[in-house]
């Protein structure tokens, strides 16, 4: 048994702060994949410019770097807009506003890419039948083109979304008490890093697991009435 010296709750704190900032990151990410891809696989040059833009530079950047700049480099923007409204406080993120943006808008970057080849991955045909029965470009969107890119993308944004999860340990230097951060005070006041650097890996394994359930789930959900051809 593993003696967490009255560390315990604060542990089970922290992997709380850790799956909000990961749902947090995982929903803006969402968002700003599917809008990325939808740039990107635009006709008009200027969307595509954006995307490809968007995609580029944040995955060439780490998401430490992305993390710090959202946190430190925010805080001037929403001053100066404050001001506009006659605000003359300073004002800036909180810790677990930050983490969400910086992991968001990085995981959407890849997300985009993700959204993108299980757009294309969906047969013409459909869309222009679609099409010649009326129906509208968000109609062919939302009812022909999403569902089926959902079902081809989830294996690849599972994998993202894991990816995330561990880079909810990032946040920790900007302040935000989620597992790591919570591991380290523990350590400060006990001096047993070991004991609280395991707890806290079988917590991220555990949270992982967790996901890779639900992960399958939901490709099987999403794959509801396929028919499956017999080998």
């Amino acid at each position: 048994m593993i003696d967490l010296q009255g560390f315990g709750d604060q542990l089970l704190f922290g992997a709380w702060m850790t799956l909000k900032v990961a749902a947090g990151g995982l929903l803006l990410g969402l968002l700003l994949g599917i809008m990325g891809a939808l740039f990107k696989l635009s006709g008009m040059r200027a969307l595509y410019v954006l995307g490809a833009g968007y995609t580029t530079i944040i995955r060439g950047l780490p998401e430490l770097l992305v993390v710090l700049v959202i946190y430190f480099g925010s805080a001037g923007v929403l001053t100066q807009i404050a001001g506009w409204f006659g605000h003359d406080g300073y004002v800036e993120l909180s810790p677990l506003a930050a983490g969400i943006i910086a992991l968001g808008i990085s995981f959407g970057a890849y997300a985009t890419e993700v959204f993108r080849g299980a757009i294309q991955a969906i047969p013409k045909g459909q869309i222009e039948a679609a099409r010649a029965c009326g129906m509208s470009n968000p109609q062919v969107f939302f009812r022909i083109v999403l569902p089926q890119a959902w079902r081809i993308a989830i294996p690849g944004l599972g994998n993202l979304f894991q990816v995330l999860l561990k880079d909810t340990s990032l946040v920790s230097v900007v302040g935000l008490e989620e597992i790591m951060r919570k591991s380290q005070i523990a350590i400060s006041n006990t001096k047993e890093p070991f004991t609280f650097y395991f707890t806290a890996a079988l917590i991220y394994l555990s949270i992982t697991v967790i996901v890779m359930i639900g992960q399958r789930y939901a490709e099987r959900w999403a794959s509801r009435g396929l028919v499956r051809r017999s080998e």
